[in-house]
């Protein structure tokens, strides 16, 4: 195995230079997706394979039969057409009778827009109060975040009926779910379906967001089987995520029998609008000042800082505060509507450099995150002894939104750290730029010159 130096080009020579392409897009135009290059497998479950006319991909949204009202709320986002993944999945998603599915595909690629669409398209509208579809993801702020998309995609949709089963959303005993499609946290839904308070019986679709997370036995696996178990036998799931490791795929093929399958190619999977950077610290105290020597790049768009706890979280931003830099902070400890507050404000823009913990790791969109920084690496297993890359690939995936540039710095400081990154490059088959903490006017010009492009795509030399 080739190790991160081999991995690592040096100080003032680019492993992956960003090439602009394009000039800003107008704003009315941000929220469409960029065309990458990728190719999607599909593989059809056995059921599927036996019909005698399998559905195939689609390149136009009228193809598909969609309402009209869901076709001009994507029309009013600005998808012209469908991407790749959404070429592939929703014709399957969509047919009759409903097929389970299990899809692996990168944010950006137009995941949350396909099962969205098909969530849409499933409920019947003449039970605006019955509730017919139930969306989980892992945190309050993803399950927001998907209502918001619905919201999008439904707005000409007269009195979208949709709700949040997130905690403090729904008062306990008292409220109903009354809304014909649900967005929430395994553990709240979980606690309304017991309490008689979310009528699950006519349920038509469960989608699951994050997947390997959520079906991960050692995160939230337990609540969603138990969700599941409570739910119609006939109920068609739909499993997304960015990544699905193979004890996951296991589990979810059980979860989702004879499901249809599509996913990227493993290659294709680390996100090419973004530039992956390393800084080697000469030790663990020495990351905060060199965290501060950055502050100023962090405010040419937004920034998120991921560490490991929610204790050095609190602390790093206090210091920061007190040494005169303006960051907030976001993590589990906070509560629910201080939580929503604290996103709003760094997707507003009022807040610009964010400090966080893995709570923000998955799935959150804000096109303006320009800057990810790795200040500890994240790890996983018992005492934290391996590398997560798909942690990793998510934290990362927070930037280079839209088609925008984006760069990731990951810090290291000792051999474990140099290990684990090491494993990470090799795991995804990726070069990293190195950025020397004692030459800062060069960092500082290789950092500027990708911010401060206006679009680019960098390209990672595959490991073999």
């Amino acid at each position: 195995m080739a190790d991160l130096a081999s991995r690592i080009t040096q100080p003032g020579v680019q492993a992956s230079e960003p090439v602009a392409v394009e000039a800003e897009k107008p704003a009315e135009e941000a929220s469409k997706l960029l065309e990458n290059n990728y190719d999607v497998e599909v593989q059809l479950s056995d059921i599927q394979n036996n019909t005698d006319n399998p559905l195939g991909s689609v390149h136009t949204f009228d193809e598909l039969g969609l309402p009209e009202n869901v076709l001009k709320g994507l029309r009013a986002l600005g998808f012209q057409k469908p991407s790749k993944v959404q070429e592939k999945a929703l014709p399957l998603m969509l047919s009759d009778p409903p097929r389970n599915m299990i899809a692996q595909s990168q944010s950006g690629t137009g995941k949350t827009a396909a099962f969205v669409t098909t969530v849409l398209s499933r409920v019947d509208a003449t039970k605006p109060s019955q509730p017919q579809a139930l969306l989980l993801a892992p945190s309050r702020e993803l399950a927001r975040q998907i209502q918001t998309v619905i919201g999008q995609i439904g707005q000409f949709i007269p009195d979208l009926p949709v709700v949040a089963a997130i905690p403090g959303a729904i008062p306990r005993d008292t409220g109903r779910v009354d809304k014909s499609i649900v967005v929430g946290t395994p553990g709240t839904v979980s606690d309304l379906i017991k309490r008689r308070q979310f009528d699950v019986s006519q349920l038509r679709v469960l989608v699951i967001d994050e997947a390997d997370n959520m079906l991960d036995q050692q995160g939230l696996g337990d609540q969603c089987t138990r969700v599941k178990k409570m739910l119609p036998k006939d109920v068609q799931v739909l499993l997304f995520s960015a990544t699905f490791p193979e004890k996951v795929m296991k589990y979810a093929t059980q979860f989702a029998p004879n499901a249809n399958v599509i996913k990227l190619k493993t290659q294709e999977l680390t996100v090419k609008g973004i530039s992956q950077m390393y800084m080697d610290c000469p030790s663990e105290a020495d990351k905060y000042d060199i965290l501060c020597k950055l502050y100023g790049l962090m405010n040419v768009g937004s920034s998120i800082i991921f560490v490991k706890t929610r204790e050095s979280a609190s602390q790093i931003q206090q210091r920061m505060t007190n040494d005169g830099h303006k960051v907030s902070v976001l993590h589990g400890a906070y509560e629910g509507s201080e939580r929503d507050a604290l996103l709003e404000e760094f997707r507003s823009g009022r807040s610009k450099v964010l400090i966080t913990t893995n709570v923000l790791a998955r799935g959150i969109d804000v096109s303006t995150v320009s800057m990810v920084i790795n200040y500890d690496i994240p790890m996983k297993g018992a005492g934290d002894r391996m590398h997560d890359t798909e942690t990793y690939l998510h934290r990362i995936g927070r930037t280079g939104r839209f088609g925008r540039v984006g760069v990731s710095i990951t810090f290291i400081s000792d051999k474990k750290s140099y290990d684990a990154l090491n494993a990470i490059a090799v795991d995804l088959g990726i070069d990293l730029v190195a950025l020397a903490p004692d030459d800062w006017d060069e960092t500082e010009l290789q950092v500027q010159r990708i911010i401060k492009s206006s679009r680019a795509q960098a390209e990672f030399v595959p490991s073999g």
